[in-house]
């Protein structure tokens, strides 16, 4: 009714069994095409986010401490990390309204980063849905950016360097709209790949051992241990480069070059 589907069987037993009985499936309805049940990956986001919130708080317990120690160190090395070396240094002006969304996208990728290497955990960010939906994020980020800097019409207007020939303009304004949808699609498909590659090899070197026997795990375990340490590098520094280059994007949107 009006999209509105509830993934019921016309089996009236069936559904009453589906009702009282317990599952490893959480049955959710459907609106239109839009499918709004659980999956692994929307759970590991729910935990990488709600770690985040309980780290953030465990390390706010000695926020008066005159010297941090321990996990409130941690903490604040990274937030002056992404505060001054990337927000204030991409964005001149203006960086720390910004700097809650930066440092929000850094940890809760970097989080999901890391559960995927936890056994029985998945990478969220290895899914081009939740690496899309981020990118999104950020689009609109950066356009938000612009557009409270220099107003609607500025900010778009913006986009077409100062000086050009008019000769060049109906030349250049595609150009340049595309690059503004280009910039957040790069941010999405660099940060699925590396996740995704990364677990791809780990199992294809574990997956040796099946295929060619036992003689080959001397090989190929330690391989697949390389891999994983390199994963632990990977996992920051995709935090970092798409936090680093949302800034880099908002920046250019907030103060043009002209």
């Amino acid at each position: 009714m009006n999209g509105l589907s509830l993934n019921v069987s016309t089996d009236p037993g069936e559904n009453i069994l589906l009702h009282i009985l317990d599952s490893t499936v959480l049955q959710l309805p459907k609106v239109g095409a839009l499918d709004l049940s659980l999956t692994k990956h929307v759970v590991m986001m729910w935990v990488a986010g709600a770690l985040v919130l309980v780290l953030a708080r465990l390390a706010l317990r000695r926020s008066d401490d005159p010297v941090p120690r321990g996990l409130r160190n941690a903490f604040e090395a990274l937030v002056v990390f992404i505060r001054d070396d990337v927000a204030r240094r991409a964005i001149p002006h203006g960086a720390d309204h910004f700097l809650g969304y930066l440092l929000t996208t850094f940890f809760f990728i970097f989080a999901c980063n890391l559960l995927g290497l936890v056994p029985g955990m998945s990478t969220a960010t290895g899914n081009l849905s939740v690496t899309a939906a981020l990118a999104v994020v950020a689009f609109l980020m950066i356009q938000w950016g612009g557009i409270r800097e220099h107003g609607f019409f500025g900010h778009y207007k913006n986009l077409m360097p100062h000086g050009v020939p008019a000769f060049l303009v109906p030349i250049l304004v595609p150009i340049e709209i595309l690059s503004m949808f280009i910039k957040p699609f790069a941010l999405c498909i660099r940060l699925f790949a590396n996740m995704m590659a990364g677990h791809v090899a780990i199992l294809a070197f574990i997956s040796l051992i099946f295929i060619l026997g036992l003689f080959a795990a001397p090989v190929a375990l330690p391989l697949a241990l390389f891999i994983y340490c390199l994963e632990l590098l990977v996992a920051a520094l995709q935090a970092y480069i798409f936090t680093m280059l949302t800034a880099q994007f908002i920046g250019l949107s907030v103060h043009p070059p002209h």
